[in-house]
């Protein structure tokens, strides 16, 4: 067993040692516990600095301090408080987020849902023609008309691409389109604070998304940064294993069983080769989401400058020529730091204490400026990575 896994479940056996003290009331010992468990953690973290899931054990180490320090300061309506939670765990209530023995513990899976439907319609994303439109053979007409789709339709939809290029805007846009429940989660929402949960968050979660889609209400679980929940490491722990195998133990769930259901996983990466085989292939759609080419930039710098105040002279269309190269995101940081500047002229030639007083409106120069101090995120290497990945895997 390598240090990394004797690490893990060190911790592991503290965290739950010490949380079945601490609902019996043994306030010391579970302290002495929960200590053993922060270092075991943050050894595993000082033994692995690059190690993906590092703040997720970070986190934990927090939280169980955080723990110790109400333990520390607890009197005796806090221990009639913990024995209350107790009953309504033994009667099937409550539901608390500590459970040595895995019942009822974890994260509900109603955290997860989003209180609010992404507000993004079709119009915010701009470009992206290819992708949109094998999302919504994907997912979009399904649901509109089930009755066409005889061989069923595809489940998982896994969007890579250079960061910043819209992938999470293409995901919440299909949510807002059928009217989906969306759960974004991420590594870290999905690795409990304590340990030994993961798992049973995973299968909290997509229970709750069938439970969604039987009352007719199709159902989104967007992965965000997959490859960090799914990718294929050199140091592999155990719980991101277990978490590994009940993701695709869930995946294979919502496959056609003879019920229609509309679930879905939409994952985005930024980062498609460092994904485990496994998960490549249960994603029927592997949608490229690229840079944006000219005409989609122009379209970009239309929106983002639509609130700001531009002189005559800008050029748009040869803003849009020197922008090659750069992301969605790189051509809204451009826009917003030109504005930025300006604003940042504008005080200190003292006219902001004048409240009647405006900026001047932004120049070709000041974009100019700003595209000069600025470069692409993403090399032609990666770009050529991305294109040479999707050579070997697309499925549009």
């Amino acid at each position: 067993m390598s240090a990394s896994n004797e690490l893990e479940k060190a911790a592991t056996a503290y965290a739950l040692d010490a949380v079945r003290l601490d609902k019996q009331g043994q306030k010391g010992r579970a302290i002495t516990l929960y200590q053993k468990a922060i270092e075991s953690l943050l050894q595993l973290v000082q033994l692995y600095p690059e190690y993906g899931l590092n703040k997720v054990y970070v986190q934990r180490a927090i939280a169980y301090q955080e723990r110790i320090k109400v333990l520390q300061g607890c009197v005796s309506s806090c221990e009639m408080n913990q024995a209350a939670n107790n009953d309504a765990d033994r009667s099937g209530g409550g539901g608390a987020t500590m459970d040595g023995n895995g019942n009822g513990g974890g994260k509900p899976s109603e955290e997860l849902v989003m209180t609010e439907k992404p507000k993004v319609n079709w119009a915010e994303v701009v470009g992206l023609d290819t992708a949109k439109k094998a999302v919504k053979e994907a997912i979009v007409y399904p649901v509109q008309r089930p009755d066409l789709f005889p061989l069923g339709w595809p489940r998982g939809i896994l969007l890579f691409g250079p960061p910043g290029c819209g992938k999470t805007l293409l995901a919440a846009a299909v949510a807002t389109e059928i009217d989906a429940n969306f759960y974004s989660i991420d590594a870290a929402s999905i690795m409990s604070k304590w340990l030994g949960e993961a798992e049973q968050n995973v299968a909290k979660l997509f229970g709750s998304a069938r439970k969604s889609a039987n009352e007719g209400r199709p159902a989104i679980v967007f992965v965000d940064e997959l490859d960090s929940l799914m990718g294929t490491h050199s140091n592999e722990v155990g719980g991101e294993i277990r978490v590994k195998n009940q993701f695709l133990k869930e995946m294979d769930g919502i496959v056609d069983k003879g019920k229609p259901l509309h679930v879905y996983v939409i994952g985005a990466t930024n980062k498609p080769w460092d994904l485990d085989w496994a998960f490549i292939r249960r994603f029927q759609k592997r949608i490229l989401v690229p840079l944006a080419d000219n005409a989609t930039r122009l379209n970009m710098l239309k929106l983002y400058s639509s609130n700001l105040q531009i002189d005559p002279d800008v050029d748009l269309n040869e803003l849009a020529r020197i922008s090659e190269g750069f992301s969605g995101s790189d051509i809204r940081d451009v826009c917003q730091s030109a504005q930025l500047s300006l604003i940042g002229e504008f005080f200190e030639s003292g006219q902001a204490v004048d409240k009647e007083a405006k900026p001047r409106a932004l120049t070709m120069a000041d974009f100019k400026q700003i595209f000069e101090d600025r470069k692409p995120s993403v090399s032609l290497d990666m770009l050529s990575k991305y294109n040479g990945w999707f050579e070997s895997f697309k499925a549009l």
